[in-house]
């Protein structure tokens, strides 16, 4: 497996202000044109986390997914961050993982955060994505999704290259400050538990509802120890991720071989 540059962008969302946003962002980003591989915006990163978004929820031919690509495009990498948008009638709190070449995946929020009543908004996603760039496995979820082990389980099969689901589970979040033990800790239990690296990515600065986050946007490796970490300020840390050790822990260490077989439904 071959190294890939993971850049996380950890920033100060600013409320309800997408063109504001979508400025901001390309002004941080600009700089890793041919430095990354992949770059990660938070959670809900043209608005801020807020339920009242809805009302300004674009559609997949808005003004954001043209923006992702044309800075895919530029920088010749995949971007991965997600928005409210409107879809079959519904919203959704929406991934969007876009390639140089214009590809756009999606995967909508399946766990949606009922403590602040988000499940009154949106609509709830069903099925996990799997995204493969630069010959990894990437799995991308939104913040929440993080307290859901059995979602995001990294299931074996031997008829696929490598075993397993994918090599690198990624999470875009607004994480608020208040939390942040679970966030640091539910990290590392997801990258062992999965044998796999883990990219948690959040926000910084105040919302419009008051709620302080303090960013702590991290890599972790799959024995649990961080490879990077972000202190509680607007940051891009870009990151590279060594293929070959991964391989190697798997093969010396195949926890995967015992796993549990199920089925989610």
């Amino acid at each position: 497996m071959k190294n890939l540059r993971v850049s996380m962008v950890q920033g100060d969302t600013r409320w309800l202000d997408p063109a504001g946003n979508r400025d901001y962002y390309g002004h941080l980003i600009a700089p890793l044109h041919g430095q990354t591989d992949l770059v990660l915006l938070p959670e809900t990163f043209t608005s801020g986390f807020s339920n009242e978004a809805v009302r300004n929820a674009e559609t997949m031919d808005g003004p954001t997914v043209a923006w992702m690509r044309e800075r895919a495009a530029e920088l010749d990498a995949a971007l991965c961050g997600s928005v409210q948008l409107r879809a079959d009638g519904q919203i959704y709190n929406r991934l969007l993982f876009v390639t140089p070449d214009g590809d756009v995946q999606t995967y909508d929020k399946r766990h949606l955060f009922r403590y602040a009543k988000e499940h009154e908004r949106y609509a709830p996603g069903r099925d996990r994505l799997t995204v493969e760039w630069r010959g990894w496995r990437i799995c991308p979820l939104i913040c929440y999704d993080l307290r859901f082990p059995v979602f995001s389980r990294n299931r074996y099969d031997v008829e696929r290259p490598g075993g397993l689901d994918y090599d690198l589970l990624v999470y875009v979040a607004n994480w608020p400050a208040a939390r942040s033990y679970a966030w640091r800790t539910l990290l590392r239990a997801r990258a062992i538990e999965n044998l796999c690296f883990v990219a948690g990515l959040n926000r910084v600065g105040t919302d419009g509802n008051g709620l302080r986050y303090d960013g702590e946007s991290a890599i972790i490796d799959f024995m649990g120890h961080p490879v990077s970490e972000c202190a509680d300020e607007e940051v891009v840390v870009t990151t590279t991720l060594i293929g070959p050790t991964l391989d190697e822990h798997r093969r010396h260490f195949p926890a995967m071989l015992d796993a549990d077989a199920f089925e989610l439904r």
